[in-house]
């Protein structure tokens, strides 16, 4: 093998595909990254055994081959190299061992043989496409709603449903559910839903562009695989029932109340920070266009502020959750939205101007 690539290029492949492999791994190779190189493309690929990801560049070669190589080691050499053109060649005198040049810098790097990594999952099956930037909106706006313990590990993943002709997003930890959806084209036989485990939405959200599609097929509804730019994602999927969302998610309350969701998001911020793990809930009073939010923490402190709302309805009163109350507005852009209710003790709907829809349980105290 003998391949030669800008060390910006180079350093931006390995950066690409470091982020899976972990730091107690539980096979040798799995410390490693796959380098192949072919025609005009080099390949860097590695994997966790429950999460694949390749990227592909172009490259000058000389000789193809391939070599697996310690990943963040090879990471901590090249970020560090001078800004040209570095050199890779298999050593002629030692089997699974590379020498690296670039400028005046020399090194011999020892791997382990290519044919030991472990076979990747390919791309077949049920397939659907959609546009990249619409596929990271639908994880970044409900990602954060899925659980972070393992009392129901179905909870910590998101749900995909492909369904009467839309990609619908879900994450739930059943206090609150974030739900966005978006219409795509697809056969109506092809509909089914997959769960998503946490780590693959992290990569996914690391990974995605916002330009051009990208390509989800589902194998034997026990594999996914991502295709987009010159990524390629490969993930094994959560097992289990995921909960019934339809019967959680409903459309309208009796009360409607419109507030900027910047000025919102200000007000719970402020009033969060006197807030204890004890006492970690705040009252919202909606009269008479303003929203009063008090917090009551005898152990700390008190608080109260306001915003100015869009309601001229009966006055109602609901208790929630600030943090939880806060994440929608962080990863929402709308500059709008709407908090609808219908009494004290029912679940609360945040929506903005897309498809978006966040539902929240009341507190009870």
């Amino acid at each position: 093998m003998k391949f030669k690539l800008h060390q910006s290029n180079f350093l931006e492949a390995l950066n690409s595909v470091q982020s899976v492999v972990g730091s107690h791994a539980t096979m040798p190779i799995l410390s490693n990254v796959l380098i192949e190189a072919k025609g005009e493309d080099l390949t860097f690929t590695t994997t966790d055994l429950d999460l694949t990801t390749r990227f592909t560049c172009k490259a000058e070669i000389a000789e193809e081959g391939s070599v697996t190589l310690p990943v963040k080691r090879l990471v901590s050499i090249v970020r560090v190299l001078s800004n040209q053109i570095v050199e890779v060649v298999s050593d002629p005198k030692q089997e699974n061992a590379v020498r690296m040049t670039c400028g005046s810098y020399r090194s011999k790097i020892m791997g382990i043989d290519a044919k030991d990594f472990p076979p990747v999952v390919e791309a077949d099956g049920v397939s659907f496409k959609l546009p990249q930037a619409t596929f990271k909106e639908m994880l970044r706006k409900t990602s954060y709603a899925a659980a972070t313990d393992d009392s129901r590990p179905i909870l910590t993943g998101v749900l995909l449903s492909f369904s009467d002709g839309k990609a619908t997003a879900v994450a739930t930890d059943s206090r609150r559910l974030a739900l966005f959806w978006s219409e795509i084209e697809f056969p109506p036989d092809n509909a089914r839903d997959v769960v998503l485990p946490a780590r693959t939405v992290s990569e996914l959200l690391r990974s995605l562009g916002d330009e051009d599609d990208v390509r989800i097929s589902v194998k034997d509804g026990a594999q996914v695989v991502f295709e987009f730019g010159n990524r390629f994602l490969s993930s094994k999927l959560m097992g289990g029932n995921y909960p019934d969302y339809k019967r959680v998610v409903f459309s309208n309350c009796d009360n409607k109340i419109k507030v900027n969701r910047e000025e919102l998001l200000a007000v719970l911020r402020r009033i969060n920070v006197s807030t204890t793990p004890t006492t970690n809930a705040m009252r919202l009073a909606f009269e008479n266009n303003l929203l009063t939010i008090t917090v009551n923490s005898t152990d700390v402190e008190d608080a109260t502020d306001t915003v100015t709302i869009k309601y001229d309805g009966a006055p109602i009163t609901a208790v929630f959750n600030p943090e939880f109350m806060m994440e929608p507005l962080k990863n929402l852009t709308s500059d709008e939205v709407t908090i609808e209710l219908n009494n004290a003790t029912s679940p609360g709907l945040i929506k903005d101007d897309t498809t978006f829809l966040y539902v929240i349980m009341p507190l009870r105290i």
